[in-house]
C-alpha cells in the first residue's frame, strides 16, 4: 500500500467504515491474516469486524450479536454439533474441535467442561460479539462467531466445521442478532491499556511468600497468594527460585512437545486470552516446526481435533514451577512472551484427587535449564 493510501486510512479509519473495509481488503489480498491485516491499518481486529457490519459489497460480512448473552450464545452452539473453538494471544493459538456442552456460569466466570471443549470463561472481559462470514479455503464460505474485549482484542472465536449443522447455526445467529444494529448502534473500542507496573522486589515480603507457597493445598490458591503479596507472576518465580521454580531454556516448548509425543505422555495445554483459557488434555503426536517470512518461527501440533501454534521466536522466558497440593506436588511449565503475560502452561494430565503422572514429572524435571 502506498504512502498516500496509508495517510488516507490513518485520517479516516476510525470514522469511515468504507475506508476501513477498503484497506482491510487490500491487506488481505496481500496475504496477511485477519489480525495482522487489522494491525497493519493501526486498528484492532474488533474495530475492523465492526466496520464490516451493515450493508456493503465486501466479502467479509459481520452481524453484531446482542451483548451480555454470552453464556446463552455458547449454550446454543450445542445444537450446531461439532465446531472448532479457537483462543489465542500474541504468541500462541489453541484450536480444538468438539461440541459445546455442560456450560455453567457463576457471577462473571463461566465453565465449559468436556473432554474436547474445555474452557474457563471470564465474561467481565467480553465486550462485543459478531457472527462473521468470509470466503474460506476453496471458495467455501467460512462461518464464525467472534468475541472481543473492550480494546478490540479477540477473546474467543468459534468456527463452523464441515460436520456442523448450518441450519442450527443460522438459527442461532438470527436469535442473537442485535436488533439495535439496524438503527446504527456501534460498538466502541478503546486503545490498548498500558501494562501494569510491577512492584519493586524490595516491596515484596519474600519470606511470607515462600511460607504461603509451601503451605498451598490446591493450585487454585496460587492466584490469591500473588494478590495477597502484591507480586507479579514472574516476579514470584524469581523470588522463590530454587525450591519452587527454575528458569528453563527459551526453546523449551519445542523440546517439551517433541519429547511428549515420542514418549506418548499425555499432557494438558492451557492457552488463552484475558477472556478465555482453553485447555487440551491428552496426547500430542504430529509436531511440526515452521519458519515463515521474516523472523517468525513456529512449532505446531497438527493433530486430528487439536492444533497448537506457538511462535517460538517471541518466547522470552520459561519456568519450571512446582506447587504443593494435598495430592502431592504439581509440576508445570509456564511460558512468557515480551508482553510479560503467561502465554501457555503445560501440565501432565491429572484428575483432582490424583497425584501427577510420574512420566510427566520426569519429562518436566529433565527439560533444558536456562
Amino acid at each position: 500500500m502506498n504512502n498516500a493510501t496509508m495517510e488516507h486510512l490513518n485520517t479516516f479509519s476510525l470514522t469511515n467504515p468504507a475506508t476501513v473495509r477498503e484497506g482491510f481488503a487490500t491487506q488481505r489480498a496481500a496475504g496477511l491474516r485477519a489480525k495482522d491485516a487489522a494491525e497493519a491499518l493501526g486498528l484492532s481486529e474488533g474495530a475492523v469486524v465492526q466496520a464490516h457490519t451493515g450493508a456493503h459489497d465486501r466479502s467479509l460480512q459481520s452481524t453484531p450479536l446482542v451483548g451480555g448473552q454470552w453464556l446463552a450464545i455458547l449454550q446454543a452452539l450445542e445444537a450446531c454439533g461439532p465446531v472448532m473453538a479457537l483462543t489465542r494471544n500474541e504468541t500462541v493459538v489453541h484450536e480444538k474441535d468438539g461440541i459445546y456442552r455442560n456450560l455453567t456460569q457463576e457471577g462473571p466466570i463461566g465453565l465449559c467442561v468436556n473432554p474436547d471443549i474445555d474452557l474457563r470463561l471470564f465474561f467481565m472481559h467480553w465486550h462485543a460479539g459478531y457472527a462473521v462470514t468470509e470466503p474460506g479455503r476453496g471458495g467455501v464460505l467460512a462461518h464464525s462467531l467472534q468475541f472481543f474485549d473492550s480494546m478490540g482484542v479477540a477473546v474467543h472465536k468459534v468456527y463452523a466445521r464441515p460436520a456442523s449443522d448450518l441450519d442450527a447455526w443460522n438459527a442461532l445467529v438470527a436469535r442473537f442478532a442485535d436488533a439495535d444494529a439496524d438503527a446504527g448502534a456501534q460498538h466502541t473500542f478503546q486503545p490498548r491499556a498500558a501494562q501494569p507496573v510491577v512492584a519493586p522486589d524490595s516491596s515484596i515480603d519474600v519470606v511470607g511468600l515462600r511460607t504461603a507457597w509451601a503451605a498451598m493445598q490446591d493450585t487454585h490458591e496460587f492466584f490469591g497468594m500473588l494478590k495477597k503479596f502484591g507480586s507479579e507472576r514472574q516476579q514470584s518465580f524469581r523470588l522463590t527460585q530454587g525450591e519452587f521454580c527454575e528458569p528453563l531454556a527459551t526453546g523449551v516448548v519445542t523440546e517439551l512437545l517433541q519429547r511428549a509425543a515420542a514418549a506418548s505422555t499425555p499432557i494438558m495445554v492451557f492457552a488463552g486470552s484475558k477472556g478465555c483459557i482453553q485447555i487440551h488434555s491428552g496426547p500430542v503426536n504430529n509436531i511440526k516446526p515452521l519458519a515463515t517470512p521474516g523472523a517468525a518461527q513456529w512449532i505446531n501440533v497438527l493433530d486430528a481435533g487439536f492444533n497448537l501454534h506457538v511462535r517460538t521466536d517471541r518466547v522470552v522466558s520459561a519456568w519450571l514451577v512446582r506447587k504443593p497440593t494435598s495430592d502431592g506436588v504439581v509440576t508445570s511449565v509456564e511460558v512468557f512472551d515480551d508482553t510479560g503475560e503467561v502465554v501457555a502452561m503445560f501440565f501432565g494430565v491429572r484428575k483432582p484427587g490424583q497425584p501427577e503422572l510420574t512420566a510427566w514429572r520426569d519429562l518436566a524435571e529433565t527439560l533444558e535449564r536456562l
